[in-house]
Formats: C-alpha cells, sequence, structure tokens
C-alpha cells in the first residue's frame, strides 16, 4: 500500500480499496465506516438481507433529513495481469490513485464521511438530521441492498427529505456534471412462431425472420417519445436476434429477439408495453413477450438540493455544473421512491469498471469540501 497521507479522505479511500468486496461481500467495509463516526453521535444500524450487507447510520432525528448513499461493492477485478498494480493494494503513481473502487465508489463513501465527521464537529448543534445508507449489493441484482432498506425505513416511518448518492457523475473535471435523474430500463424477450420446413419447399413453412422483419424495422424507427426538459427521447435497442438450426437448407421454425427500451418520464412502462404489443398484432405475428423492468425512471427537477449542491461545486471549485440524466441506472431508483430529492454527485467517471481504476489524488479533498457546503447550505 502507498504511503498513507495526512490527508483523512485520502487515508480513508485507501483503507476501503484494500478491502476485497467483490460483490457482494462487505469485507467488513461498513464497520469501518460505523467506527469512523460512531463518536461524532451516528447510531449504526446493520441491516443484514440474505448475503448482502446494509448499513444504516444516523445523526438526530429531527427534520429535515440528509441521507448520504453509496455502496461498498466493487465489480471483478478482471484479469489481474493486465493491471500495472495490485487492484486491492491502493498505490499512487503520477498523482493518481489506482484500485479497484478509486472511483466507483469508494472515494465518494470516504468523502462524505469525512465530510460528515467534520461537519459535525464544526456545527455540533446543526438543525436536522444526517444519514448514511450503505449497501453491498449496488454492482450486482440489486435485490437484496438498497431496495430492502428503503422498504425498511418506510415501514419505520422514516421520512428522507434529500439524498447525494454518491456516483460517479463528473466527465471531465470534478463538480462538471450531477445527474438528477436517470432513465428507467424495460427489457423484452419476444419468440415469433413460424413453421419449420426445407428451404426448397417454402410454400410449406412459414420463415419467423421473414415474418418479424418489418415489425423490427417499425420497431426500431418508432418515436417513443420527444423527452421533455430533463430527458433526451426514450430509445428502442435490438440487442440479441436468435433462429435456426445452424443448417442451410432449413426454414426455422421460431425466431427471438431480446431488446432494451430506455425511457423517460415521458412515457410509462404500460405505454410501452401496449404500444410494442400493437406493433407486433399490426404485422400478424403469432408472439410471446417476456418482460423485465430493471428500473423505472426517476426525476428531481431543480430545487433545494440541486441549488445547494451546485452553489458548494461553484464555491469549493469555480465550476458551473450541468444537469444531467444520461447514463444508466443506480440506487437512485429505489430512494426516489421515499425521498422527494434525489441527486447523485461524484468524482470523474473515466475508468470506472476498468482495469486500472483510477482517480485523481488532488480532487479527493475537493470532493469532501463540497459534500460539506453542501451541508452547510442545507442544515444551517
Amino acid at each position: 500500500m502507498s504511503e498513507v497521507s495526512s490527508s483523512p479522505v485520502l487515508a480513508l479511500t485507501q483503507t476501503l480499496i484494500a478491502r476485497q468486496s467483490v460483490t457482494p461481500d462487505d469485507q467488513d467495509c461498513q464497520q469501518t465506516l460505523a467506527a469512523e463516526l460512531a463518536d461524532s453521535g451516528f447510531v449504526a444500524t446493520h441491516l443484514p438481507f440474505e448475503e448482502v450487507q446494509n448499513l444504516w447510520l444516523r445523526r438526530n432525528t429531527a427534520a429535515p433529513l440528509l441521507i448520504f448513499a453509496g455502496h461498498t461493492d466493487v465489480v471483478p477485478t478482471g484479469p489481474l495481469e493486465q493491471w500495472d498494480s495490485n487492484p486491492f493494494v491502493p498505490t499512487i503513481r503520477d498523482g493518481k490513485l489506482y484500485g479497484r473502487g478509486a472511483a466507483d465508489m469508494k472515494s465518494s463513501i470516504a468523502a462524505f464521511t469525512i465530510a460528515a465527521k467534520t461537519f459535525v464537529q464544526a456545527h455540533p448543534d446543526h438543525r436536522g438530521s444526517i444519514a448514511m445508507l450503505i449497501t453491498s449489493d449496488e454492482e450486482g441484482p440489486s435485490i437484496n441492498g438498497t431496495v430492502k432498506v428503503c422498504e425498511y425505513l418506510k415501514q419505520q416511518g422514516v421520512q428522507p427529505d434529500y439524498c447525494i448518492v454518491g456516483e460517479p457523475t463528473s466527465t471531465t473535471t470534478l463538480g462538471d456534471v450531477i445527474k438528477n435523474g436517470r432513465r428507467g430500463s424495460l427489457s423484452g424477450r419476444v419468440v415469433i412462431k413460424g413453421l419449420q420446413g426445407h428451404v426448397a419447399y417454402p410454400h410449406l413453412a412459414r420463415n419467423p425472420i421473414h415474418l418479424c422483419a418489418p415489425a423490427l424495422h417499425e420497431l426500431a424507427s418508432t418515436e417513443w417519445d420527444q423527452g421533455n426538459e430533463y430527458f433526451p427521447p426514450t430509445t428502442f435497442q435490438i440487442s440479441n436476434f436468435h433462429a435456426g438450426t445452424g443448417a442451410t437448407n432449413v426454414v426455422p421454425g421460431t425466431a427471438e429477439f431480446l431488446f432494451n427500451i430506455r425511457f423517460s418520464t415521458a412515457s410509462t412502462v404500460e405505454s410501452l408495453k401496449t404500444r410494442v404489443q400493437a406493433i407486433l398484432d399490426a404485422h400478424h405475428l403469432e408472439s410471446q413477450i417476456e418482460w423485465t423492468l430493471g428500473g423505472e425512471p426517476f426525476l428531481t427537477p431543480r430545487g433545494e438540493l440541486s441549488e445547494a449542491l451546485s452553489a458548494a461545486i461553484v464555491a469549493v471549485t469555480g465550476t458551473q455544473t450541468e444537469l444531467s440524466t444520461t447514463g444508466g441506472t443506480s440506487d437512485g431508483r429505489f430512494i426516489a421512491k421515499i425521498c422527494p430529492q434525489v441527486i447523485e454527485f461524484g468524482p470523474i467517471n473515466a475508468t470506472i469498471h476498468q482495469i486500472n481504476e483510477h482517480i485523481e489524488v488532488d480532487s479527493l479533498e475537493p470532493l469532501a469540501a463540497i459534500y460539506r457546503k453542501t451541508l452547510e447550505n442545507l442544515l444551517l
């Protein structure tokens, strides 16, 4: 491990990276966070669900309640021989901290932990409450993590007012992009039934590839919506197509394709399902669809939280931030069901999930300073 810095954010980030917390294994990262904040008045509630460890830390009980949310689990390393240093030995080279989870998202967790700790030290009588929701199931199936904790909090009558998810959102410089929502993800598996036969006697067969081709074209070219102020238009993509026996002289009996729709708040799950089915029916296809909802879209319009965070970014870095809803899904989709304002903000995302994942060392203290300044803007 690199020499531990005098920077508490860097030191805690290094400690977390050194834990081999490949999803869903937490490797006691959450115990470390609970210990770090114990003297600051944060009460720890450990919420294990099956193999997943979850942590709820809270200081005070008054409103408003601001939550920092994040995940201690990381994706697998990939081929170790392709890394320039051990992914679980945090290593500093040329001003960059290397290790799995450096950007996604152990640096964010370390930064908001230290931000909360120093904020409480400076303002022990701050108004409202601060909490942390930490899971080890964000990079996995997301079944026993944040979604279960949110259900627990709802049962307990906990009403959050603000939530900052520490996802790496910045693109070129720290703070240039924050996410105030995410698109939903709806996937489908369609099986088209034909009639298998010999290619020399097509009149005795029904080729499902030929039958569904016009429908595929229509699905791919349909304008599902025009998006809105915050979201781009909904998109439809065919991700896989399979038919045939492997022989060149056999008309296949069935064809199967997979697709994914990334959709905005301008459409609903039911409207999309209805429109897809209507297109298949219009082409007189004998079809079956299996649907999988990966996540519903969520949106936090401009308001107190985005303004407080944007002001903090300007104060610390001088950067004017941009609101965005691009990218894949995140645990924000679960938190948005119990919290009216959810914003994602974290470090530069250029190397997440990659070999030699890293973060600029000089961005760690500013990241913590932005989180702390946001606390000051909302809770003082």
